[in-house]
Parts: C-alpha cells; structure tokens; sequence
C-alpha cells in the first residue's frame, strides 16, 4: 500500500471508520506482532498485546493528529501497553524456549540470543530506543513521539545503549573464552 493511500485510510480512520481502520491494522499487523513479540518474548502475550493495542488504537484514533504518523502513533500505544503489562508480570526466560534454526542473515543463533539478553539487561528507556531504531527503523524524530522526550535526549539515550550494548557484550565475550 502506497504512503498516499495509508494517508487517505488514516484520514477516515480518524473520523470513526471502521473498515479504514481495519485495512490500516491490516497493513501493520505483522509489524506490531513482531514488536510485541520482542518486548513480551511470548507468542500469546504478543498476540494480546496486539489485541489490547487494536482496541485502545481505535477508542483513541481521534487523537491522531497527523494521518502520516499512524504506524508511529500506534507503536507508541503497543509500546505503552506492553510496558504496563510487563511491569504486573515477571518471566522466566528459559533457553528451552528457543527454537533451534541454523544461521539466519549471517547472524547464528547464539549470537541472536547474546545480543536480544543484552538487550533486556539495558534499562526500560535505553531497551526502547534501540527496539525503535534498529528493529523497526524509527526516525529520531518518530523515536521521540513515541517516547514523549526530545529529540536530543532521543540521540543520547541511543549513544548511550550502544555504549552499554557494546560493554556488556565484550564482558559476555571475556567471560565466555
């Protein structure tokens, strides 16, 4: 679906249609499972999250201001949701989980895993940023609405978990040899 057309269902969508609404989830339903997925690490949590943001998304659509940022202006409700989710459940994250695949896009599987458990040892904000950035490609600027923080602080936060990501991945590497 071209941006013209998303704009024009985002536009109809804002003044309580449902079915523009439904082609607008339609076209990003797969993108807000895989980023629920990566904050809840489980497939019914993500799906629920993913339910929860659908209907939070629609009861609030008229709060969308610009119909080119709906996909920004819905991962800031997924974000939130999953967020307040993750704050009333605690998870045991067992390797057992994981399903075994051989090497995909150049990166192993061990190093996916390293990476994605030094990614949850940053703090909630740090986490955000780079799950933003790097996994759904957010502008500084779409990173700092969704955050509700300056541009600015956008950039640092990012300076920062790199820093951190970098640091614990060398500690990880040290500890391993």
């Amino acid at each position: 679906m071209d941006p013209s057309e998303k704009r024009k269902l985002a536009r109809k969508a804002i003044r309580k249609n449902p079915d523009a609404y439904g082609a607008l989830i339609t076209e990003y339903k797969e993108y807000l499972y895989k980023m629920a997925y990566l904050y809840m690490k489980n497939e019914q949590d993500a799906l629920d999250i993913v339910g929860t943001t659908i209907l939070k998304g629609f009861q609030n659509i008229h709060t969308l201001k610009n119909p080119d940022w709906f996909k920004t202006w819905i991962t800031k409700i997924l974000i939130r949701t999953a967020q307040d989710e993750l704050k009333k459940v605690i998870y045991f994250d067992s390797t057992d989980e994981i399903q075994i695949s051989e090497r995909y896009n150049g990166v192993s599987l061990e190093e996916k895993h390293d990476l994605y458990s030094a990614i949850d040892q940053l703090s909630e904000r740090y986490q955000t940023v780079i799950v933003l950035k790097y996994f759904s490609g957010f502008s500084v600027r779409e990173i700092a609405f969704v955050m509700n923080i300056p541009e600015g602080s956008v950039k640092a936060y990012l300076s920062r978990a790199r820093s951190e990501l970098k640091n614990i991945l060398k500690e990880d590497y040290l500890y391993a040899n």
